[in-house]
């Protein structure tokens, strides 16, 4: 058996590659999309050296995108999606008819056909969802009235590109004046395909918000983490899967729905967690497969068609839903936010005009130019979120909810403890010192654990610890102690190594889950390590042990 088959040449290829150049990326202090995007054209077929499958990548990518949308229905339910809806529908349809016009204005002048101009158009006028919601994520604004907003409105898009799918054939074929294309085929094709999306979406609330749960509860009740992980993935795949086979929904859209329903349960944040590893890795990919897609000889041979399109989506569109936003009377930042989210194009886009090329009256250079825009607007995305929002790694508070936290700690705060994560530990921990009536500051990162927080009457700090300025925002050059109460032992040992730096007699206290996590707070500065499983086995053992006088029991 040979050892280089194509799958798995081109996942080690894209994911050693993405590796080195997103870490190089990460160096310069540039979005590390970058560099999977730089790895993609190394790897892709117009550089020389190894050429990877693109068609392989493509469907590795598709799996990237069906894990993204099932983690962000988790943390998405019925009640967030309908309060939105009253922006997200109008706006959506209003953007994408903004931005077809400017594209079908671009494919006029270049001399291309009605139906071509047409598709070209629409191809510019949806977003990625991969791009929108790494960059919702990153800054922890999916929570959000504004990131609620902007899933919403990708919601919106993916049904309307759905529509697009099933209608483009028939709407094209009478753009270019072929027979038996009539307008009672048109509204056929579409009545059928409005049906199916009703027919899935109803399947999902009344018969899935039933069967989901009480399978993965049963899963629970066995004892097999692997098998929960496993169900947990049979859910998404098998969802998004049937939704495409049987009801010609986007494998997105099902994911998402699939993932919104579980969302509802108890169990969301373990099945989030179980999902997350493989939700980054496919993720990456997508990104490289994107890169793959890249000529470079368009940037010498059709330089003004490229800048034209590129304008149009990162400019035309950032604009057109900016004034759509602001017109529905949400506030500066909420405009910003939504346009910022889609001032790139995608996966569907690649679909779109992929069908239009195959029905044969989209000229290779829609194609290229596609292709390209989306290169460009993908790779400019990290920095135009960077400066629209003026964000580096604190998370910007939303001017149309209730703020969260505050700037800094009071003047003259002095003596407090500093306390890193408000989970399960974290709330215990803060439990205990409201009780003995010790001062203290949360610092937190997720806006909503952050709420929880402020609701019980802490005093929060929101921003991430890792940065030394949210630091200094917690007052840690006046503070007694840092509590470091979140799970994740290496993350734990870089806060330790900040707060070190700028406190060298600061007493620091983590937590951690294995001998490596302990050496390796220690060595960035922790003076004390509480190991979960030694605490647990220490009380266990103590509870077992013969009271003084008591015989042990014979065995």
């Amino acid at each position: 058996m040979p050892h280089h088959t194509p799958l798995i040449t081109t996942i080690v290829a894209a994911l050693v590659v993405a590796f080195f150049l997103g870490a190089f990326a990460q160096k310069l202090r540039v979005s590390p999309i970058a560099g999977y995007l730089a790895a993609g054209i190394v790897v892709g077929p117009f550089t020389p050296g190894f050429v990877a499958d693109s068609a392989i990548a493509n469907e590795l990518a598709e799996i990237g995108v069906i894990l993204l949308m099932f983690g962000v229905g988790l943390h998405f339910s019925v009640r967030d999606l309908m309060s939105v809806k009253n922006i997200a529908v109008p706006g959506a349809i209003a953007q994408i008819a903004t931005a077809t016009a400017m594209g079908m204005g671009l494919g006029w002048l270049m001399g291309w056909s009605t139906a071509a101009s047409l598709v070209f158009g629409l191809a510019l006028s949806v977003a990625s969802t991969v791009v929108l919601l790494r960059a919702l994520q990153a800054r922890n604004l999916v929570q959000t009235e504004r990131g609620r907003i902007a899933v919403g409105w990708l919601i919106v898009e993916d049904i309307a590109m759905v529509l697009a799918l099933v209608l483009l054939p028939a709407v094209a074929g009478a753009l270019e004046g072929q027979s038996g294309q009539s307008t009672a085929t048109i509204f056929t094709a579409l009545a059928i395909t409005l049906a199916k999306v009703v027919g899935f979406i109803a399947l999902m609330l009344i018969v899935g918000m039933r069967l989901i749960p009480k399978a993965l509860h049963w899963v629970v009740h066995t004892g097999s983490r692997e098998l929960f992980r496993l169900a947990v993935l049979a859910i998404a795949l098998g969802v998004a899967g049937g939704a495409a086979y049987f009801f010609d929904v986007s494998f997105a859209l099902g994911a998402f729905f699939a993932g919104m329903i579980l969302g509802e349960t108890k169990l969301s944040k373990r099945a989030a967690e179980e999902t997350l590893p493989l939700r980054d890795a496919f993720a990456v990919l997508f990104f490289v497969s994107v890169g793959m897609l890249f000529n470079p000889a368009i940037v010498t041979e059709q330089p003004l068609p490229l800048i034209a399109t590129v304008m149009i989506i990162v400019l035309g569109k950032s604009i057109a839903a900016y004034g759509i936003v602001r017109a529905f009377g949400y506030p500066n930042e909420t405009a910003l936010t939504v346009s910022a989210s889609l001032a790139q194009i995608g996966e569907f886009s690649f679909i779109l005009i992929g069908l239009g090329y195959g029905l044969g009256f989209l000229p290779a250079e829609a194609r290229d130019l596609v292709l390209a825009g989306a290169i460009f607007s993908i790779f400019f995305n990290p920095f135009i979120f960077s400066l629209i929002l003026r964000n580096r790694s604190e998370p910007v508070p939303d001017a149309a909810a209730p703020k969260v936290g505050r700037d800094r700690v009071p003047e003259g705060t002095s003596g407090h403890v500093i306390l890193i994560g408000y989970g399960r530990v974290g709330r215990l921990i803060a439990a205990g010192l409201r009780k003995t009536n010790r001062e203290f500051v949360v610092i937190e990162d997720q806006t909503d654990v952050a709420r929880k927080a402020d609701e019980d009457g802490s005093t929060v700090i929101m921003g991430n610890a890792t940065d030394a300025k949210t630091l200094d925002r917690a007052g840690i050059d006046t503070a007694s102690k840092l509590l470091i109460a979140i799970p994740e032992g290496f993350e734990g040992g870089a806060i330790s190594q900040k707060a070190r730096m700028a406190r060298p007699d600061l007493a620091i206290i983590a937590r951690a889950h294995s001998d490596a996590e302990v050496e390796h707070l220690t060595r960035l500065g922790a003076q004390q390590v509480v190991m979960g499983e030694r605490e647990i086995a220490a009380k266990m053992l103590n509870l077992s042990a013969p009271l003084r006088g008591q015989q042990p029991a014979p065995a």
